[in-house]
């Protein structure tokens, strides 16, 4: 699929304030639905953030570990549950292949619909609120789980040289995103950064289960970006899980207020897909 994006008049950088993590003694975890339950220690910072459709360097999924890309889609409402099941998860499924080249793709489960705190949507599905802290949303024991649950009986990793994970995340509400996505160049990243986490998926009237993820501690050689002004075809595809010369590679994230975007801009809405691809 070809790009075609449009940087007219957007500034390089932002100054946006992120949510980093410190240590503590509590082994921290948060949580799907209530956030009065998390276990945070939280500190806010203002940091450039590069517009990446300015950099001379594009971020692409090969190096940075995200991309912004070019995803038409026939889905005519993204808030239809059977829609995004069907239509959606398969041009998913169809458009990870052919840009990774694996040989199998599995979703790891429906799509999440997301909605920015003005919004009156926010809140009103199970986690549909925006993330605002930064975290990755697998460790590396998370992500071997989780693969080898989609793949089910009958297949096994075994059966695999090496396997990835990805989240496609697209907004369908009108640009400017009000809360945009900012993404951590993922070679910037040291594992010293990484705080193990649980998070946590509670919902009424079922029993909480968790995996482990991870929080990021603030460290100046991490290069953040993000894509102003997305259209009705854009997404980003980024790794939330690969091996690179052998060693787990991953791409935090969360959402943040883009200082630029103008105070009556409609509410952002977004959905993400988990995909997880499989190479022999």
């Amino acid at each position: 699929m070809t790009q075609n994006f449009s940087s007219t008049g957007q500034k390089e950088a932002v100054s946006g304030k992120l949510n980093f993590s410190e240590p503590f003694a509590e082994r921290p975890r948060y949580h799907a639905n209530d956030a009065s339950r998390d276990v945070l220690n939280l500190v806010e910072k203002e940091i450039e953030i590069l517009n990446g459709r300015q950099q001379a360097d594009s971020p692409t999924l090969g190096q940075h570990g995200f991309e912004l890309i070019n995803l038409p889609t026939a889905v005519s409402d993204f808030r239809d549950d059977e829609q995004t099941g069907t239509i959606y998860a398969n041009e998913i499924v169809q458009f990870v292949r052919e840009k990774t080249g694996a040989d199998k793709v599995l979703l790891g489960g429906p799509g999440v619909l997301r909605f920015a705190e003005n919004s009156e949507e926010c809140g009103g599905r199970s986690n549909s609120r925006p993330a605002r802290f930064i975290h990755n949303d697998v460790s590396e024991p998370t992500a071997k789980m989780l693969a080898g649950f989609v793949l089910g009986e009958g297949d096994d990793l075994a059966n695999y040289r090496s396997f990835a994970m990805y989240n496609i995340w697209r907004p369908f509400s009108a640009p400017p995103q009000n809360v945009p996505l900012a993404l951590l160049d993922g070679r910037t990243l040291s594992p010293d950064n990484l705080i193990s986490a649980d998070a946590v998926f509670d919902e009424p009237d079922k029993d909480d289960w968790s995996f482990e993820g991870y929080l990021v501690q603030f460290d100046p050689d991490q290069r953040w970006s993000y894509f102003p002004d997305m259209g009705a075809e854009d997404a980003i595809i980024f790794t939330t899980f690969a091996y690179r010369d052998g060693k787990p590679f991953y791409v935090p994230h969360t959402g943040f207020d883009d200082p630029n975007c103008p105070a009556d801009a409609s509410a952002r809405a977004s959905i993400e897909m988990r995909a997880i691809a499989f190479f022999e």
